[in-house]
């Protein structure tokens, strides 16, 4: 059995923000692997036109790249459509059984997990695992007690990990390359001349 974390999102582009959240979770809460699960289309972000899935692979590709332990998974891209991480951790159970699933998400975000789609569910097939910024206060886990029992509330508190301060987002960055600023420093630099090479993000939102 292995223990694997799923850190799921639109990764256009992947930054190092992202990459060090995977790092630190495997490392604090002693996970075997990260998957990187890029969404089809992410159901909170609709309005925007995403860049292609095989851009957005190929960007994570370059950033993983000689990592044992972070995989690239495109289940939610090949199945299409509107991404609910229910459906997502569903289908990673039956495939894989045996393993043990974690779902990453940061803090900011726990509070909106009771109203996500079947939030019971997504508790009853992976263990949240709450990231927070060094020095921030400790998450309120107690909102997650209408949707879960209190075995895995317990098991949902000891899996929590803290990361610096990085200020980095992939809006930020797209908005950056629009502009002819410098993207160095802010995603690896295999991903920064995909960029490059590909013109991605010059004339717009995505490419």
């Amino acid at each position: 059995m292995k223990k694997i974390g799923i850190l799921g999102g639109s990764f256009d582009p992947v930054h190092w923000g992202h990459l060090l959240l995977a790092e630190t979770c495997r490392e604090q809460c002693c996970l075997d692997e990260i998957w990187f699960l890029p969404a089809a289309t992410p159901p909170h972000k609709l309005r925007r036109p995403l860049s292609s899935a095989a851009h957005r692979v190929a960007m994570l590709q370059l950033a993983i790249a000689g990592h044992k332990a972070l995989h690239v998974s495109t289940l939610e891209i090949d199945r299409g459509g509107v991404s609910y991480t229910v459906q997502t951790l569903v289908e990673l159970n039956e495939r894989h059984p045996a393993d043990e699933w974690f779902f990453l998400m940061g803090a900011d975000s726990l509070q909106d997990l009771p109203a996500w789609y079947q939030p019971q569910e997504i508790c009853r097939l992976a263990i949240p695992v709450v990231v927070r910024r060094v020095g921030a206060p400790e998450p309120d886990l107690d909102v997650l007690r209408p949707v879960t029992t209190p075995e895995r509330l317990a098991a949902i508190r000891e899996h929590q990990a803290q990361m610096p301060l990085i200020e980095l987002s992939s809006t930020a960055i797209r908005q950056a390359v629009r502009t002819g600023r410098s993207i160095r420093y802010q995603t690896p630099r295999a991903v920064e001349k995909y960029i490059q090479a590909q013109d991605l993000y010059r004339n717009g939102e995505s490419a």
